[in-house]
């Protein structure tokens, strides 16, 4: 292309400078617009390599797909939480799995400091919970965020106990200035109530003891995909809380990590476009998740939420949105 301009100018330029000059600005917001990428990948993970998995997928992995997609930087949740999910084989001595992952993903994402940033993983429902907050808060290569998966920690938001010790996770990542980040859907596998109620006591009982830290909510507060009703229904209850400028709202940001590209969201493409304008495009970050067990990359995901129906302007916005836990 610069050939084809420089050829165009040298014959153009003494004829007729100032339309040269406009002519030229269209072709470079053309080619900028075609090869416009997200700064940032807000949701992605590594795989620890294990007797199944020997090579598992490593921060090299990760940042060559980020190459590959024209991504600079990624946030790298830790998926430490998993060692206590009740629906996998539960191993002995959990808490020096998760404390032994977790350290692995520091080690992993310094290598590559300008390119990732990790967050800590953690079950909210464990004993230990608190301690390995505390500890990922003294890493220099984790102390900038948790992550926690309701669904794999089968969370119920119906149950006050659960709710109590979610309060506790807030606060302990506030009190060391850990933003956080929330699958917030409860689980899928033991077909947990999950909808409006649940969005509610997250939003009145959970999120104030966030007290003014930043809160990332996974999959537009789904489990990946459109499909779940409930998925609509938990957002819907958080829109209008936004609508309403609920004070509790300020921080909150929305991923939209496989909201497209998973299950039937095509047929779809309107309504995720409409929800994505009432969270307010400033809210919302890209995210593709971790290229595991089939996963789509960082290129596909981008390329999956740019077939949404949004103006270039919107496109542009949540390209370049950058939240103050990634400066």
């Amino acid at each position: 292309m610069m050939l084809v301009i420089s050829a165009w100018l040298s014959g153009t330029w003494r004829r007729d400078a100032g339309r040269t000059l406009r002519v030229l600005a269209v072709i470079l917001a053309i080619a900028s617009t075609a090869s416009a990428q997200p700064l940032i990948d807000y949701h992605q993970h590594l795989l620890m390599p294990t007797e199944k998995s020997p090579r598992g997928f490593v921060a090299s992995d990760l940042v060559k797909m980020l190459d590959e997609a024209h991504i600079r930087r990624a946030i790298v949740l830790s998926m430490a939480y998993r060692y206590g999910n009740p629906n996998q084989p539960q191993v002995a001595d959990e808490y020096a799995h998760v404390k032994a992952e977790n350290d692995w993903l520091s080690e992993q994402v310094a290598r590559y400091p300008d390119r990732l940033r990790g967050f800590c993983g953690v079950d909210p429902l464990k004993d230990y919970a608190l301690a390995e907050v505390a500890r990922c808060a003294e890493d220099p290569d984790l102390h900038y965020g948790l992550k926690m998966h309701f669904g794999n920690s089968d969370v119920d938001l119906n149950n006050p106990e659960h709710v109590e010790n979610l309060r506790k996770i807030f606060q302990a990542a506030s009190t060391h200035h850990m933003a956080i980040t929330i699958h917030m859907h409860s689980s899928i596998t033991r077909h947990r109530q999950y909808g409006a109620r649940e969005a509610k006591i997250f939003l009145d009982r959970v999120l104030p003891a966030a007290t003014g830290n930043f809160v990332q909510i996974a999959h537009f507060a789904g489990a990946g995909g459109y499909d779940d009703p409930g998925t609509d229904e938990a957002l819907s209850v958080l829109i209008r809380a936004i609508r309403k400028h609920d004070p509790r709202m300020k921080r909150v940001y929305f991923d939209s990590t496989g909201v497209a590209g998973l299950g039937n969201w095509k047929p779809k493409k309107n309504l995720i476009a409409q929800r994505i304008r009432e969270i307010g495009v400033a809210r919302v970050r890209f995210g593709s998740d971790g290229y595991l067990a089939g996963g789509v990359s960082p290129a596909q995901a981008w390329a999956d939420f740019r077939s949404l129906q949004l103006s270039e302007t919107e496109f542009r916005t949540i390209e370049n949105n950058v939240t103050p836990y990634m400066r």
